[in-house]
């Protein structure tokens, strides 16, 4: 299914993504961030259900001047403890800035979300192309899209959401800059079951695909393999 999902994710499409059933085994919608309009950001509050996130490649994110939260919030006292992600003792968590786009009003409804998500993609494009920036200039913060960078060396070094998703934009060849939203269950109060994720996605038409996919084929590609 790997073929397939880097093709919905070029054709702008929704993509299902569950990482590993030893890690956090939660399944994400999945979606370029240039792609998405207010009808994306609706489907993912409302069949999501989780929180509305953007990945960006970790070079850009540099570029762009975004500190991990938790570098950000150390000085207070605050900031995670290594060993405090019960999924992954071995990282911090991925979070960065919580942003707005400073065109939007609240910052919360679809359309002002959808504007911030754009707009963070083209940052993100332009800070990979060598173009002109001005991340700070356009996004203000706090705000209500959070902001996630990759690890450097992405699934070499981290093997998160926010990893798989930037290796399938690389593999995929675009800008990437993908926003994610995990799919929970109203009746049990956990995360949606795999199970439950699947049906979801034969049920709309949309692609499933697992960590150890993802993994697999940035092996091959990282080694020179078709």
């Amino acid at each position: 299914m790997i073929d397939e999902a880097l093709a919905a994710l070029r054709d702008g499409k929704f993509i299902l993504l569950y990482d590993f059933d030893d890690r956090e085994g939660e399944t994400d919608f999945a979606i370029r961030s240039d792609a998405v309009t207010p009808k994306h950001i609706v489907q993912m509050r409302k069949d999501g259900g989780g929180l509305i996130c953007t990945a960006v490649h970790p070079i850009a994110a540099q570029r762009l001047g975004l500190p991990f939260a938790s570098d950000a919030l150390r000085a207070i006292a605050v900031a995670e403890r290594e060993g405090d992600i019960p999924y992954d003792r071995k990282n911090h968590s991925s979070f960065s800035l919580w942003v707005n786009h400073r065109n939007t009003f609240t910052g919360i409804t679809d359309r002002d979300r959808t504007l911030t998500v754009n707009a963070i993609a083209e940052q993100v494009k332009r800070a990979l192309n060598g173009g002109s920036v001005s991340f700070h200039e356009t996004f203000r913060t706090p705000g209500h899209m959070a902001l996630l960078r990759a690890a450097e060396g992405l699934l070499d070094v981290r093997k998160g959401q926010t990893e798989l998703s930037i290796a399938m934009a690389e593999m995929a060849g675009i800008t990437p800059s993908v926003t994610i939203c995990e799919m929970l269950d109203d009746e049990s109060g956990y995360a949606l079951s795999k199970a439950d994720a699947k049906l979801y996605a034969r049920k709309h038409g949309l692609v499933f695909v697992e960590g150890p996919e993802v993994m697999e084929r940035w092996e091959q590609d990282k080694n020179g393999k078709k």
